[in-house]
């Protein structure tokens, strides 16, 4: 077992390049929400509000990733790489599949998912243009995140890091000449960055496919692809379902709770979108830890030392507190810079929300930080998916969803003290989260012998 001094150095081996993996895509959506206030707030409420759809789509690629980087790490720890290169091709075919779904319902009825979000004509109209082409981004999102993922738990994190970066400047790029009509391109507004997203999801598979050919580590096979997965698929999916119910849970109440703001209005929707922004800065330290929990905890177990997983699970939880209480401080220190900056490009009372809001994200963000941490670190790296399937259905949707309408339609709350009970979900949910850790139940080795 590592001393702390070392298991530190391991740890933040880890959790740097996905800390920069997550500022790349703070950073792209920064990228995307400053271009469009450029526009207008009606475009950057309208890619807002449309990302809810497309945030459902990336739980369930994470879920699914989640479950490829359990196994993967499980199985890389006890050192066989045949299995791990058989997740991955299973993965990927589930991904393909997924994204096939998501991509038809988007292109043909753009207009009928986003009247769930709003009921401004405007924003309708704009959201629904966006979501059309962005659906095209789904073949190729899905792909590039299972194979990052994979990479991630067998601890090759150079190119997921590579990939983002250059992700980024693309989009960047692209969003930039799109929306401004550079090099006499016409000016396509809140359709150019949709568009800007598809060439850089396009750019991250063909990087991936490229290392892969190239790779002496872990490659993506065509033949397991197509390979029949039998006791492997069943045990992906004990722990990928779980995880994919888990999120697309978590990812239906964000966006009930978006619906809830779309309806009291623009200046709510976009004084939250800013103030999603900034968390996500402040959140990328305590995430980064967090995900390296999933990888330092799988390893351990799948080469069966379960003491050392339970210690490493221990001091990963005292980390993640303590860089998510940092993330709060950089949040209140962006705070008088981000309002100065938004103060021409939002109306007063968005901007008088907003300022709010910021504040009321960091308390909110040590929730987020221990609960992903133990949820997503801990038990999901020792097989146990199912816990937060379950803690998160239950206080999502009977605890945090109703407070929150209760506190918008039914008290008729303003809508500062309603986006305060919205804040609250993470802390509802932690004293049985604890419990739970406590007791050591989720340590499990799910590893099997293949020929």
């Amino acid at each position: 077992m590592l001393n702390k001094k070392d298991f530190l150095k391991y740890a933040s081996k880890l959790a740097f390049p996905i800390m920069i993996q997550n500022l790349i895509g703070t950073l792209v959506n920064i990228a995307d929400t400053v271009m469009l206030g450029y526009v207008s707030q009606t475009a950057m409420s309208a890619s807002s509000l449309a990302n809810q759809y497309t945030f459902i789509l990336f739980c369930l690629y994470y879920g699914m990733a989640t479950g490829a980087s359990v196994l993967c790490a499980q199985y890389w720890g006890k050192g066989d790489k045949k299995t791990v290169e058989r997740i991955l091709g299973l993965a990927e075919r589930i991904s393909l599949i997924v994204s096939l779904v998501f991509f038809v319902i988007s292109f043909s009825m753009p207009t009928t998912i986003m009247k769930i979000f709003t009921s401004s004509p405007d924003t309708i109209a704009a959201g629904s243009e966006y979501l059309k082409v962005i659906s095209f981004s789904f073949m190729f999102m899905g792909f590039s995140q299972v194979f990052m993922s994979a990479l991630r738990s067998i601890g090759k994190i150079m190119l997921p890091s590579v990939t983002y970066i250059v992700s980024l400047c693309v989009n960047v790029i692209c969003n930039a000449t799109f929306i401004f009509g550079l090099f006499g391109l016409p000016k396509l507004g809140v359709t150019g960055v949709a568009l800007g997203t598809v060439i850089a999801r396009i750019t991250e598979v063909l990087i991936c496919l490229i290392y892969s050919l190239r790779s002496s580590d872990v490659r993506f096979r065509i033949k397991y692809f197509f390979a029949k997965s039998g006791i492997l698929f069943q045990d992906f999916m004990k722990i990928a379902t779980p995880a994919v119910i888990n999120d697309v849970v978590w990812s239906f109440a964000s966006s009930a709770f978006a619906a809830i703001l779309g309806h009291i209005g623009d200046d709510m929707v976009a004084a939250n979108t800013v103030a999603v922004m900034v968390v996500n800065i402040g959140a990328i330290a305590c995430r980064g830890f967090a995900n390296a929990t999933t990888i330092i905890v799988s390893q351990e177990l799948g080469k069966d030392n379960i003491d050392a997983a339970r210690e490493y699970g221990k001091r990963m939880l005292r980390i993640t507190m303590v860089v998510s209480l940092v993330g709060c401080v950089i949040i209140l220190a962006l705070r008088p810079l981000i309002l100065d900056f938004y103060r021409d490009k939002l109306t007063e009372t968005a901007i008088y929300y907003l300022g709010i809001f910021i504040i009321m994200t960091t308390w909110r963000l040590v929730g987020e930080g221990i609960n992903t941490c133990l949820i997503c670190g801990c038990f999901r790296g020792g097989g146990d998916s199912r816990f937060g399937m379950i803690i998160d259905s239950i206080f999502m949707w009977l605890v945090a969803v109703p407070l929150t309408f209760l506190a918008a339609y039914v008290l008729k709350l303003p809508p500062v003290w309603v986006y305060f009970v919205m804040t609250l979900d993470e802390f509802e949910k932690m004293p049985v989260v604890f419990i739970h850790y406590i007791r050591g139940k989720w340590l499990t080795n799910i590893t099997r012998d293949f020929d």
